[in-house]
Order: C-alpha cells, then sequence, then structure tokens
C-alpha cells in the first residue's frame, strides 16, 4: 500500500495565526467540526474536574467531555488520514486520550477494584494527552508557546497535569479508602 501526501495549499489559510494546511471543502468541514469539539472537551472536561465529584454536575459533565472527547477522536481519525504522513502522530496521541477515558469510563461504569484510581487516572491522562496534541499540533503558532522549544509541547502539559493527577489521587476521599483497603 502506497501513502500519497496531500498538496498543501499554495497560500495556507490562516485563521488568528494558525496556518489551515489544506483549503479542500472536505477537510474545511471536519476541522470545523473537530475544533468545536475540541473545545467543548477542554471547557467540560475543565468543569467535571473543578466539580464536586460523585453524581450531579461532575457526572454530567464528565459524560459530556466523553462525547465531546469521542467526536475530536472521530474528527482527528479523519484529518489524519487525510493527511497520514504529516499528523500520524496526532493520531497515535489522540487514540492514547480517547482509549485512556475509555478505560476510565468503563471503571466508574462497574466499580470493581481500584475503579476510583483508574477512573482518576484515566480521565486525567484522556485530559493531558488531549492537550498535548493540540499544543505538539498548534503551539508554533501561539504567543509564549511559539517562544518555547519544540520538546516543550510534549511535556508541559503532562509536566503541570501528572502532579494535579497524582494529588487528586492522594485527596480523593474514595482513593483514599481504596488505598487503606476499606
Amino acid at each position: 500500500m502506497r501513502i500519497r501526501r496531500r498538496r498543501m495549499s499554495p497560500a495556507p489559510i490562516t485563521v488568528a495565526g494558525i496556518p489551515i494546511p489544506s483549503d479542500s471543502p472536505a477537510f474545511l468541514a471536519v476541522l470545523a467540526v473537530h475544533i468545536l469539539a475540541g473545545v467543548g472537551s477542554v471547557t467540560t472536561g475543565l468543569i467535571a474536574m473543578l466539580s464536586p465529584k460523585g453524581p450531579g454536575r461532575h457526572s454530567r459533565f464528565g459524560t459530556l467531555y466523553y462525547r465531546c472527547l469521542a467526536v475530536v477522536f472521530a474528527s482527528m481519525a479523519i484529518l489524519s488520514a487525510m493527511r497520514w504522513l504529516d499528523d500520524y502522530h496526532l493520531f497515535i496521541l489522540g487514540t492514547l486520550s480517547f482509549s485512556a477515558a475509555s478505560v476510565a469510563r468503563r471503571a466508574v461504569r462497574r466499580q470493581t477494584g481500584r475503579w476510583v484510581r483508574l477512573h482518576v487516572t484515566g480521565m486525567g491522562l484522556s485530559y493531558v494527552l488531549l492537550l498535548t496534541a493540540f499544543y505538539v499540533d498548534n503551539g508554533k503558532n501561539l504567543p509564549v508557546w511559539r517562544d518555547l522549544p519544540t520538546l516543550s509541547y510534549w511535556l508541559l502539559p503532562a509536566a503541570v497535569g501528572i502532579p494535579i493527577i497524582l494529588r487528586a489521587l492522594w485527596r480523593h476521599p474514595l482513593a483514599r479508602a481504596e488505598r487503606q483497603g476499606v
């Protein structure tokens, strides 16, 4: 099977300082859905993280996060397929992000074993990987980020997110109870 590289537009479209690598109507349509779902994922994920845990607001926004992330994943797969040689790494990050969220969601539904730790870790890593993919793809065009070394696009989301996940695992009452074997 031979992979063909799609040609970029002679003069790529630029939106808010970010170049769009294709002017194909199909690409732009999928990209629009992808961006809307990405903004939805970031927003609903943040609200779920900051909400009191349990039924209600946390569960509602967590479900919305997962649904938005599913749309991000599907649209990312299409966009990556359209520009595979340039975007395969984004496919890997997106797959890892959606997989982590799926494991976390399954853990909370089954509630067996160390489900709280699995849920917190999976959702946290999902969010970190979502942001990593965004910065890897767009960091070079963003104020402040464009002045950082490329490696920071890969590492900074984890450097910020993993300590937050560890703190949540340490402080969450149900995770604490799991740790104590209750």
